[in-house]
């Protein structure tokens, strides 16, 4: 079983990973880690929660940071026990959560084969 601080390892791993110019332009978004996803949402591997980049107006000022929480226990399950494949995951949902925060639909994602 993965510990927790391995976990939280490839999730700064997956975010490091990112490509520069998603570092350049991702804006007051914190990358949270709970243990389980909300009640009512079992198997939940991520959310975004904010007001995407593309949603963004002059208006956009003195807001909280939004926010990307990754699920370890459903990630680990999803995953299994191996550490290649629970990273291979990690990146994947973290990539997916970045794609929101840029204002890409679960849809388009899907479209592009990116889901």
């Amino acid at each position: 079983m993965i510990t927790p601080e391995r976990f939280e390892e490839l999730v700064v791993e997956g975010i490091d990973a990112l490509p520069d110019w998603v570092h350049a332009a991702m804006d007051n978004v914190s990358v949270l880690i709970e243990d389980r996803p909300p009640p009512g949402q079992p198997g939940l591997l991520g959310l975004y929660h904010g007001i995407p980049l593309s949603k963004r107006g002059s208006g956009y000022t003195n807001v909280l940071p939004d926010t990307i929480t990754l699920y370890r226990a459903s990630i680990v399950a999803y995953a299994g026990p191996d550490e290649g494949r629970i990273r291979a995951q990690v990146m994947r949902t973290v990539a997916h959560e970045v794609a929101h925060h840029f204002g890409i639909s679960d849809d388009r994602l899907r479209e592009i084969d990116a889901y």
